[in-house]
């Protein structure tokens, strides 16, 4: 549903209050939008459901309580569809999981229950003056996408832990080498990471970003990515960055 370079493209990294640095990656508007649109065919398909069942009773000398209760349904539906489902282990609405998204608070953790409750009773704010166009803006104006309920209750959504990228379809046959040059700390840096993160992204976006160093690998296409994975293999095993 979501491809691999999406999520590379949307890592945020929170520092806890530790010290430790964790990366986000979240979910934005469009997606939201999406997964929203289906929790809201649901939440109408239940609507109807129940009215035809309400009506169903009114048949039976009911017809006195069972528009009452038809609208104490959907009062308790709106509000508390979303904290149910977020409070479940996938921390999803269903329109969520399809979406592949949840909800979880800054830090990376399951969200609670307050938080839930302050993000989804605020949604009356968000949804203003229609089809949350405020909460929209908001998330235009963040880089964590957090609407207002969100900024409020110290949440965020995410994508759910992804599965591995597609298995590798350009064969690398690399096996660690010095880099042609000396090589300052944040380039040996920036080849460390793209080892770590190649995993997630698609084989073009690997090629993509490998052309990016074509001056320091000499090459270009499959051949420049075995290349600088050969290199980031020889700089993960702790040997200089000087060519021996």
């Amino acid at each position: 549903m979501t491809s691999p370079n999406a999520l590379a493209d949307t890592l945020q990294t929170v520092e806890l209050a530790d010290g430790v640095e964790i990366q986000l990656r979240v979910a934005g508007p469009a997606i939201r939008s999406l997964a929203w649109t289906i929790d809201a065919c649901i939440a109408v398909a239940c609507y109807i459901a129940a009215a035809i069942i309400m009506g169903m009773l009114g048949v039976f000398g009911m017809e006195n309580v069972w528009e009452g209760v038809l609208l104490l349904f959907m009062f308790f539906f709106n509000w508390f569809y979303n904290v149910f489902f977020e409070m479940t282990r996938h921390g999803a609405t269903p329109g969520q999981r399809f979406m592949g998204i949840k909800v979880a608070s800054v830090n990376g953790g399951p969200v609670r229950l307050p938080q839930s409750l302050i993000r989804n009773l605020l949604r009356f704010i968000d949804f203003m003056p229609a089809f949350y166009l405020f909460g929209f803006l908001s998330t235009l104006c963040n880089q964590r996408f957090q609407r207002l309920g969100d900024l409020v209750a110290d949440t965020v959504v995410v994508y759910a832990d992804p599965k591995p990228a597609n298995p590798l379809r350009v064969q690398i046959n690399a096996t660690p080498q010095p880099p042609p040059h000396s090589l300052s700390r944040p380039e040996q840096a920036v080849i460390l990471q793209f080892i770590e993160r190649a995993p997630l992204w698609s084989d073009d976006r690997r090629i993509e970003l490998a052309n990016l160093l074509s001056p320091l690998t000499g090459a270009t296409g499959p051949e420049g990515l075995r290349r600088l994975c050969a290199i980031g293999l020889y700089l993960r095993q702790g040997h200089p960055s000087k060519k021996s």
